[in-house]
């Protein structure tokens, strides 16, 4: 039987991330799992040969974390009283920080949201999920939104 001790919660704090978080709870009060939540907020370093000095690039970024820290203390707060969980911010590009936190911290299992983008939409915007599943070393599990 699989054992799962830590499952990374992948979040993007759209509507429809606290249901991503009811599928990390119920995993993980069914395991006994601990959970870190983890939101990747925007890089934007490929912004730098646009003329943008890189210390505003980097005051922004430093901006958005912080606001995504309080954010994402008020999310763990709301969605995962019952829970052994931790939130967590990073800056970069999501599937790599998603990958690479996941690998860190020896998650078992990766719960995150996909958009479910078709056509032209996926081949501009890419996927985050697709990228995770094909290159995660742990099962992932991906939640639709609702229609």
């Amino acid at each position: 039987m699989a054992d799962i001790k830590k499952i990374l919660c992948a979040v993007d704090f759209s509507d429809y991330s606290p249901m991503v978080a009811d599928y990390a709870n119920m995993i993980a009060s069914c395991a006994d799992a601990k959970i870190t939540v983890l939101y990747v907020a925007p890089s934007l370093s490929q912004y730098v040969g646009f003329h943008v000095p890189p210390s505003s690039i980097e005051s922004f970024v430093g901006e958005i974390v912080t606001g995504a820290e309080d954010t994402m203390n008020e999310f763990v707060k709301d969605n995962f009283k019952d829970s052994n969980a931790e939130g967590k911010v990073v800056a970069g590009y999501p599937a790599e920080e998603i990958l690479a936190i996941a690998d860190a911290e020896d998650c078992d299992m990766v719960v995150m949201g996909t958009h479910g983008r078709k056509g032209i939409d996926r081949i501009l915007f890419g996927s985050v999920a697709e990228k995770v599943v094909k290159s995660s070393k742990a099962p992932v599990l991906t939640v639709r939104p609702p229609k």
